[in-house]
């Protein structure tokens, strides 16, 4: 059965989690994100296709060949992000999403808002963070 979303509805704390209607919103949220990611990179694409090395003078050459990693580089965070998105999209039609992987517990609306692709509850991604930062000083 299909969720109708009503075009103001923004997920409250007043309604069960992750309700068919809450699961809807995300799943609309996170495909708009992985549209104006694909965009995004079909531009590039152009971009780098239009874009020999024309350019006479060495400088002019270097500093565009630097923009260009930099493109790649920035469409390779981008391609990682899809997969995050595609994972969570995943998570919303098996009924796992909104839930932290570690605890089973709530992310949270805000989080889950901010980060829609969260797989940690906040306490969950503090302690990982910590436990990142002990074992770096090691």
């Amino acid at each position: 059965m299909a969720v109708t979303l009503p075009p103001d509805y923004k997920p409250s704390d007043d309604e069960p989690f992750m309700n068919e209607t809450q699961r809807e919103y995300f799943r609309h949220k996170l495909l708009r994100w992985k549209g104006e990611l694909l965009r995004e990179a079909e531009e590039t694409l152009e971009s780098l296709q239009e874009g020999g090395l024309q350019e006479a003078d060495i400088a002019d050459r270097a500093s565009t060949e630097m923009d260009r990693t930099l493109e790649l580089r920035t469409r390779d965070r981008a391609r990682k992000l899809i997969a995050k998105i595609e994972a969570a999209i995943g998570r919303i039609e098996d009924g796992s999403y909104g839930y932290c992987e570690e605890t089973g517990e709530p992310i949270g609306l805000r989080r889950l808002e901010a980060r829609p692709i969260a797989t940690l509850s906040l306490e969950a991604q503090e302690r990982h963070e910590r436990m990142e930062r002990t074992h770096r000083q090691d």
